[in-house]
């Protein structure tokens, strides 16, 4: 994603978005920002460059209380979007956890020397 907010969100935090919306068209951004642990404010502008880059369209769908409900839906661009950021994240992973796993070996002999 090549737009403002894109070097503030990580991809975990992109994929969770993409995620949640997929999942719950009809989510508020004050949920949003409760379910990702990040501030209303940056939940609203990262919302805003998605629907400006083409990720997600955001329809209202009714007005209660004087206030819009949106509902949110992921563009074929967003569904691609969001398999590219899969793809990097599982990658960024899969190397954390193989230099994980030659620490680990690296203490277990340096344990296993000292006992």
């Amino acid at each position: 994603m090549s737009d403002p907010g894109e070097s503030d969100l990580k991809d975990g935090e992109l994929l969770k978005l993409l995620k949640e919306l997929e999942a719950s068209p009809l989510i508020t951004q004050r949920e949003l920002s409760s379910r990702l642990g990040i501030s209303l404010g940056k939940v609203n502008y990262i919302v805003k460059a998605m629907i400006n880059k083409g990720l997600i369209k955001a329809n209202v769908f009714k007005k209660s209380n004087k206030k819009r409900t949106y509902f949110y839906i992921l563009t074929p661009y967003g569904l691609e979007e969001k398999a590219r950021v899969t793809y990097r994240f599982l990658k960024r992973k899969m190397r954390e956890y193989d230099q994980l796993k030659k620490e680990i070996e690296q203490l277990k002999k340096e344990t296993a020397a000292r006992v």
